[in-house]
């Protein structure tokens, strides 16, 4: 059963400014690197309203992942050294797909990328020779068109028979350091997001064309988040889901700013690991 409306108003909340987008006459699109020391370049514009982000620990337990596209749990990693390429993979990638399989009842969870975050002040996101910063645009990872071509990049002669099933883009999230204070993620409930409010835009690697979805405005959007996170919680975000039956598909999601946060909070470090899950 959904959240009830009067439980989530009765929510403590913070007022967060969150990047929409202003709706254009042309696709939107955005380069997936740094063409040059300005940062990535896009023609979608933003669209910045102040909204309230509802603190989602009072009903951390009645989320779930098939329903509102987002879910908390607890999970310590073995993980000792993040910047260890092979210890990550070794350790950690089989730890999250366990982790996956077990929430979501997937037959096979396959990773098959993963982004550590590092804010710095002032930077913009694949700044060459910076580290990838949070995203402040609400985005979804994958479109209707994308999550499938995703399969179809990665799993090679295997695609096609997993597309005949049911699938699903998962991804892991986590702070590094706690608790988490700087640029946590804004999740939008994915009940309160109607088909109209996405809008395909395509996402321009050099070695590929991706689509992600933007959204734009409308007050009946619920946002939450998860204050203070600690570096043994993980949140599951749906980014995409193959079913039609009226389960969460797609999670729009964005970092914000808290405006209770103190002035000399610890830069925001995070990992987010992205998967398939196969039935």
């Amino acid at each position: 059963m959904a959240l009830q409306q009067q439980t989530i108003e009765r929510l403590p909340y913070v007022e967060g400014v969150l990047n929409y987008l202003k709706p254009t006459p042309d696709k939107p699109r955005t380069l997936g690197f740094a063409p040059s020391p300005v940062g990535p370049q896009a023609n979608a514009p933003h669209d910045p309203h102040a909204v309230p982000i509802r603190d989602a620990r009072p009903v951390a337990g009645e989320l779930s992942l098939d329903r509102e596209g987002f879910a908390l749990l607890t999970h310590r990693t073995a993980l000792a050294d993040l910047d260890d390429e092979d210890e990550l993979q070794r350790v950690y990638y089989p730890e999250a797909e366990r982790l996956v399989a077990a929430a979501t009842g997937g037959k096979r969870v396959v990773i098959f990328d993963h982004t550590v975050r590092r804010r710095v002040a002032g930077a913009e996101d694949r700044q060459p020779g910076m580290p990838r910063q949070p995203s402040t645009r609400i985005h979804g990872d994958y479109s209707e068109k994308s999550g499938p071509q995703r399969v179809r990049d990665i799993m090679g002669a295997e695609a096609e028979a997993l597309l005949k099933r049911r699938f699903a883009i998962v991804n892991v999230w986590r702070p590094i350091r706690g608790p988490l204070r700087d640029a946590p993620l804004a999740l939008c409930d994915a009940t309160s997001v109607e088909p109209g409010d996405l809008v395909a835009a395509d996402l321009l690697h050099r070695d590929r064309a991706g689509e992600n979805y933007l959204m734009t405005f409308r007050p009946g959007h619920r946002w939450f988040y998860v204050p203070d996170m600690r570096a043994d919680e993980v949140l599951l975000l749906k980014c995409y889901d193959s079913a039609t039956d009226g389960r969460a598909r797609f999670m729009p999601h964005t970092a914000f700013v808290d405006p209770t946060a103190p002035t000399d909070v610890l830069p925001r470090e995070s990992i987010e690991l992205r998967t398939f899950v196969f039935y």
